[in-house]
């Protein structure tokens, strides 16, 4: 089973080609299955406000879903669609998030922290938001809202867990023994909620040089029984399912055999 769950696209801002271009380089790749899961809408805060480019407007939202449904239609029988959506994480804001995810008839829904408070952790324009951090406190705040994330049941998939190290800020080697057990909280509270979590294979491409998560989590996820999903994370059509080679390779080695799939927020298990 050859999928890719994480993708983004034009409406977000951020991201470049149509729905549909990344529904034929999926075919044109072998995928068997294609999600699409781009950002759910800023709600905490507001978009003229903040930097362009975050998120789809809110009035987007409802065009994307018909969009998607219009698609999983057309390619019937050449490739499965699945409709998604990468619901962030924002807290106080949870019964706003719970509206968006039910008014809408998702496949699934990611669970991603991006954003402590009006910080975004994972924009590169928002980097010197470490400056004067101290890093191990950052880390404490970032891995408390995957906990809570996890803990809400919004989710059907956790995603890229360890994202805080995406640009190399690191609280440094003193620190190890409390960012692994904070990593393992994290870990715990995923297996806890029933949930998946996703190996996203981006991070390659990224400062940190490694997938999210680290391999070290990735073992501990897999004692811990957490099923698994793959995703890209890709920005762009030609990126689509970049790096998922190297993902499958170190499931099999990890003796992995089978990959969370979903419709109608129902989970499945496929053949890796």
């Amino acid at each position: 089973m050859h999928i890719d769950y994480h993708t983004h696209h034009a409406r977000c801002g951020h991201a470049v080609g149509a729905l549909e271009e990344y529904v034929l380089r999926g075919i044109e790749i072998g995928l068997d299955q294609l999600g699409l899961s781009d950002h759910m809408p800023l709600i905490h805060i507001k978009p003229h406000e903040y930097y362009p480019e975050m998120a789809m407007p809110m009035e987007e939202l409802p065009r994307y879903v018909e969009e998607c449904l219009t698609l999983k239609e057309r390619y019937k029988g050449q490739i499965e669609i699945r409709v998604g959506l990468e619901g962030d994480y924002i807290e106080g804001y949870e019964e706003d998030v719970r509206k968006v995810i039910e008014a809408y008839p998702w496949d699934y829904v990611i669970g991603s922290v991006h954003f402590l408070g009006k910080w975004d952790i994972t924009d590169y324009r928002q980097t010197h938001g470490w400056e004067g951090r101290d890093p191990i406190t950052v880390y404490r705040r970032y891995y408390d809202a995957v906990c809570k994330a996890a803990s809400t049941g919004l989710y059907d998939i956790m995603g890229h867990l360890d994202v805080i190290k995406r640009f190399g800020f690191t609280p440094g080697p003193k620190h190890q023994d409390e960012v692994v057990a904070l990593e393992n909280e994290a870990l715990a509270a995923v297996r806890r909620s029933g949930k998946a979590m996703e190996l996203n294979a981006s991070g390659l491409s990224k400062d940190c040089r490694e997938m999210f998560p680290s391999r070290r989590m990735l073992e501990e996820a897999l004692r811990l029984g957490i099923p698994l999903t793959l995703g890209s994370d890709a920005h762009q059509p030609l990126k689509l399912g970049e790096h998922l080679d190297q993902a499958r390779e170190l499931l099999i080695e990890l003796g992995v055999k089978q990959v969370a799939v979903f419709e109608g927020r129902q989970r499945d298990m496929a053949a890796l």
